[in-house]
């Protein structure tokens, strides 16, 4: 009895791990999520989810990414943004809530958008009714490339800078308490 129920634990095992679920490759470009918080164990103020796409040898700005064209700001679904109070992003307040943040990159000077449509798989239905804040900023070069598309937060005085870069390319966005 005792090795009629053993053999049966494996063939009714064995049947049961073959029916496990299948999971597709990993993500070619991994989320990643980055806060801004005053100090270290401090509740964050903002918060970004976004993707990390890789350079892979491509040419990006002006031709991977274009010019002049909104941008989901990484790769597949639009980058997210959550402020945890109102903020101020140059000249205009901005609620505390969860937004898309669009780019439209430049050679010189990026726009920088938030938006209120959420759950957006790239930029293909992005909708400038729906903007919440838009801010021009300067784009800069640094000598060392970054291979992954990164988003930081730099305190300065009395807020952040989200700064994001790839390959050589570094824009950074005042946001302000």
């Amino acid at each position: 009895m005792k090795h009629t129920i053993l053999i049966l634990t494996f063939i009714f095992g064995g049947l049961f791990t073959t029916q496990a679920q299948k999971f597709a490759g990993l993500q070619k470009s991994p989320t990643d999520i980055a806060y801004a918080r005053a100090e270290r164990n401090a509740a964050p103020d903002i918060k970004v989810i976004y993707s990390r796409p890789q350079k892979k040898d491509r040419e990006l700005f002006g031709k991977l990414v274009p010019y002049g064209k909104v941008w989901r700001t990484g790769a597949d679904e639009a980058t997210e943004i959550k402020l945890f109070k109102d903020m101020k992003l140059g000249d205009q307040t901005v609620k505390a809530g969860t937004y898309s943040l669009f780019t439209i990159p430049g050679e010189k000077e990026w726009t920088v958008i938030l938006n209120s449509e959420l759950d957006q798989w790239g930029a293909y239905q992005y909708d400038e009714s729906k903007d919440v804040a838009r801010i021009k900023v300067p784009a800069t070069n640094d000598d060392k490339a970054l291979e992954v598309f990164s988003i930081a937060f730099k305190p300065v005085d009395k807020g952040y800078h989200l700064v994001m870069g790839w390959d050589t390319t570094r824009v950074e966005v005042p946001f302000y308490k």
